[in-house]
């Protein structure tokens, strides 16, 4: 299993990579995935980010945007006193899921694709992205976050979660240590044996050829600092992780102001 790492040096070649890898990612993401074990490991999946996410929303009247948000089973419970959160996945079918779930729900708005446009500039508190960068390309990430930095505000917060990290570890040691910590979260939640399994229809589906195909891509945390640097955003990484892997970096960011630019480009 080929699992393709971004660093500085990659990145131009990160950049060409054809978009028919993206299209590949997107049509997986549309279809009947097997990521999930059953339905309490998606439960307890979503309950846990819930857990995670509540500490970094801002309290009040808030806009909150969960770009990439999947299935978002936790929206009604974060949307609850805290303003408005909106939701976007750019998989079709995910949306449609989305309506039909929280299309009565006050608080929680369902974005089509391209809707991101019509979100006034430098209007939301904050822009949540789990378990998402590992699927873009460089050059999209370079874009997208260029996208995040205009629809924040001056004092707004970038949260980046579910990154896979090099760690100096082998691509079958990586592997090896995301089983082991799915496989103890299903121990602990109930559902040990549909986690097995769900690991052994993971290896036989088209994820892994994806991986290698359409690319994966993992960053150090210095790597991600400066990928953030470049955009104008200053980020720091997170004691801890969104969700049950551990192995993985968060990372929170703020945009740089322009004084602190001007100050940090002085000869």
């Amino acid at each position: 299993m080929e699992i393709l790492t971004f660093t500085n040096d990659a990145q131009n070649k990160g950049r060409k990579m054809s978009q028919s890898g993206a299209r590949n990612w997107l049509d997986f993401w549309n279809g009947d995935t097997p990521i999930y074990a059953n339905e309490r490991h998606k439960r307890q999946h979503y309950e846990l980010i819930a857990r995670d996410l509540a500490p970094h929303i801002p309290s009040g009247a808030s806009e909150v945007l969960d770009y990439g948000c999947g299935e978002a089973l936790y929206a009604p419970r974060l949307a609850r006193d805290r303003g408005c959160l909106l939701l976007f996945d750019a998989a079709q079918h995910v949306r449609k899921k989305l309506r039909v779930r929280f299309g009565e729900e006050a608080g929680v708005r369902v974005l089509e694709d391209g809707a991101l446009k019509d979100v006034a500039a430098g209007s939301l508190d904050l822009i949540v992205a789990n378990s998402l960068i590992q699927y873009i390309p460089p050059g999209e990430l370079s874009d997208l976050l260029d996208l995040w930095k205009g629809k924040l505000k001056p004092d707004g917060w970038l949260l980046l979660a579910d990154i896979p990290a090099p760690q100096g570890r082998s691509q079958a040691r990586e592997a090896f240590d995301d089983a082991i910590a799915l496989l103890r979260f299903g121990w602990s939640g109930g559902f040990f044996l549909a986690a097995l399994a769900s690991l052994l229809r993971l290896f036989f589906s088209d994820y892994r050829r994806l991986r290698r195909e359409a690319g994966f891509f993992r960053y150090s945390a210095s790597e991600l600092e400066s990928v953030l640097r470049e955009q104008g955003f200053e980020g720091r990484p997170l004691s801890r992780n969104i969700g049950h892997n551990q192995n993985r970096l968060a990372f929170a960011a703020r945009k740089i102001q322009s004084s602190a630019i001007a100050e940090t480009s002085r000869p």
